[in-house]
């Protein structure tokens, strides 16, 4: 273990204690508890960063081609990562990650015996300063290796440099989305096999078990955007519904059991009916670039789903009446209202789902959010433009409210940067984080 992991891990025990890591958990108030989480994370990611450097070794060590002189099998262990597994009691999937780190941030050393900087120096940087976990750090490695013999070094260089900065303080799901958008960016040509492999792996399974009906799916993004879009629909009116009723008649289900009631419903509706009845109506939002449609190549959006689809996709899924493409501040619609009217229009709601693709919180769909002031229309004076509101879901918008947080928009239209402002309670410096569709884009 070098110098800097062993700074690394006493300056984040120092912290952990100064947050009263060193007082029983029931003494601390929300404020401490907050602080002392937050410092226990921080000294996690140090004492991982410093460990993957040695499981790298531990790697090293155990190669195949060492046959009875590897590590791990003069320890008694079948590989390198069941013998990290059983010191650490992680899972076998983890010690791997592990490995997969600290092969990447670990210097090196030419045939010549001149050092070399890590294979990936960006990553290696976030992971031994604390700002990046061990599992973010591995899925930001897969993918850079994944693309290695099909980008050009600068670009994926640049690729590295923009994620380490993105991905701290996502959650996995946040992850997925930001390293599916940055792998069509960095790779048009892929996502079309990409997308055929999805297609021919679609699959549903309907079970009887327990007395329950078990059903089992996955869907690529084509397959399952009519779908997703008609649920959440439905889902999103009754969350809308209970934000505005009384507290006696608000719908006591949990949003599981709305999706399924909602499937049942259509399915209901289409037992037996030319057509399926849908109140209100339910529509598949695509967002591609207009030369890309019109040459079928390039990538788009489906509104919901992560994973870009190539746009030959949405040229076949574009001759249904239910797909929208997402065609913006055409000269026959307005997206500034000011104060002539006082909810945004549905062609508002699409610029604004643009820019924000979902809550700006906590990233739920589209259709269970609306338009929210950011200057209230009665306290404030608020005018109904795109400036002045952000997508919000009901448990975000009464939230963030309520705990003091603030939302600031930078820049003009659908091209603006939304930043969330956390109250001084959550950070004494009030540093602004990234919030929209801002924190999955790369730049070119």
């Amino acid at each position: 273990m070098d110098t800097s992991s062993v700074d690394g891990i006493t300056e984040a025990l120092r912290a952990l204690v100064a947050a009263g890591g060193d007082r029983p958990a029931s003494a601390l108030s929300p404020a401490e508890l907050m602080a002392v989480g937050q410092a226990f994370g921080a000294l996690k990611r140090h004492v991982d960063a410093a460990f993957a450097l040695v499981a790298a070794e531990i790697s090293r060590q155990s190669r195949r081609e060492l046959g009875k002189d590897s590590l791990a099998k003069r320890q008694g262990f079948a590989s390198p990562a069941v013998l990290i597994s059983t010191a650490t009691g992680t899972s076998v999937g983890e010690a791997v990650r592990i490995v997969q780190v600290g092969e990447a941030t670990a210097p090196r050393m030419s045939l010549a015996g001149e050092a070399l900087p890590a294979k990936h120096p960006h990553v290696a940087g976030a992971v031994s300063s604390g700002r990046l976990g061990v599992t973010a750090a591995a899925a930001i490695v897969s993918l850079l290796d994944r693309l290695s013999l099909r980008i050009d070094a600068g670009r994926l260089d640049e690729a590295e440099c923009q994620l380490v900065a993105l991905a701290p303080g996502m959650r996995p799901d946040e992850l997925s989305k930001l390293l599916a958008r940055a792998e069509a960016h960095l790779d048009p040509d892929g996502i079309e096999p990409r997308h055929e492999q999805l297609r021919s792996d679609r699959s549903l399974v309907l079970q009887e078990r327990d007395g329950m009906l078990v059903i089992t799916g996955r869907l690529d993004p084509e397959t399952g955007a009519p779908v997703k879009a008609a649920i959440d629909t439905l889902v999103g009116e009754g969350l809308r519904r209970n934000e505005h009723g009384r507290a006696e008649d608000r719908d006591q289900r949990s949003v599981r059991q709305m999706q399924a009631d909602a499937l049942a419903d259509l399915c209901r509706h289409a037992v037996g009916c030319a057509a399926v009845p849908m109140a209100p109506t339910a529509t598949v939002v695509v967002r591609v670039d207009l030369a890309d449609l019109q040459a079928g190549v390039g990538s788009a959006t489906i509104d919901g789903f992560a994973q870009p689809v190539p746009a030959s996709t949405v040229r076949r899924m574009a001759a249904d009446a239910q797909v929208i493409p997402c065609v913006l501040g055409g000269e026959s619609e307005i997206l500034d209202w000011g104060r002539a009217r006082r909810l945004f229009t549905p062609a508002q709601k699409l610029a604004v789902t643009e820019r924000d693709g979902g809550c700006v919180s906590c990233g739920a769909p589209p259709a269970w959010c609306h338009v929210h002031h950011l200057a209230w229309w009665e306290r404030d004076g608020g005018r109904t433009d795109l400036g002045n509101g952000v997508l919000l879901c009901t448990g975000c918008h009464h939230r963030l409210h309520a705990d003091g947080w603030e939302i600031r928009i930078d820049g003009p239209g659908v091209e603006a940067t939304v930043w969330l402002v956390p109250p001084p309670w959550v950070d004494a410096r009030r540093t602004p984080r990234l919030a929209g569709r801002s924190r999955y884009t790369l730049t070119a």
